[in-house]
């Protein structure tokens, strides 16, 4: 076997312990359906959109759209605003609220178990730690391309299972 081959062995087996202990245990996804975090992520992502816009990149119906958006708005996630070229046209945006839910659903880890255990470890320790994760990355972004087929970068669509 090789070095690498022993390192990814020895991470493999590392990988999900981490995971274990320290995944968050506080039924992050209860506050968003699956529709709501489509929207809020698309718009996160894609900018300020009219409901005609958004339901066109999302693939519904524009009354679909509408009613979704209009209960985001009411609780407070999204804003209307009138585009600044346009006045008759009304741009949805994600309000401070909406972007720090976002964040926090996004987040796969508990900061506090994290923090916690690292409470205890030293500085260089931890650097190193952080260090490492860092040059796992960048090596596979300079690492030749991968050979059509499955993958679970955290960079590509998940594909639906039937």
């Amino acid at each position: 076997m090789s070095k690498a081959s022993d390192a990814a062995a020895a991470f493999g087996e590392l990988f999900p312990a981490v995971y274990l202990r320290f995944h968050r245990r506080d039924d992050k996804r209860s506050e968003l359906t699956s529709a709501a975090r489509a929207v809020l992520q698309h718009l996160s992502i894609a900018g300020p959109l009219t409901v005609s816009e958004l339901a066109r990149h999302l693939d519904r119906a524009q009354s679909v759209v509408s009613e979704m958006t209009e209960g985001l708005v009411a609780r407070g996630w999204l804003e209307r605003a009138r585009d600044g070229k346009d006045r008759r046209r009304s741009l949805l945006w994600l309000t401070d609220a909406g972007a720090e839910l976002l964040a926090r659903d996004r987040d796969v880890l508990s900061r506090a178990l994290l923090e916690r255990a690292m409470a205890a470890m030293d500085e260089a320790r931890i650097r190193g730690l952080l260090e490492g994760m860092r040059a796992l990355i960048e090596a596979d972004r300079q690492a030749p391309p991968r050979r059509p087929g499955p993958t679970h970068s955290l960079h590509q669509k998940k594909r639906r299972t039937p």
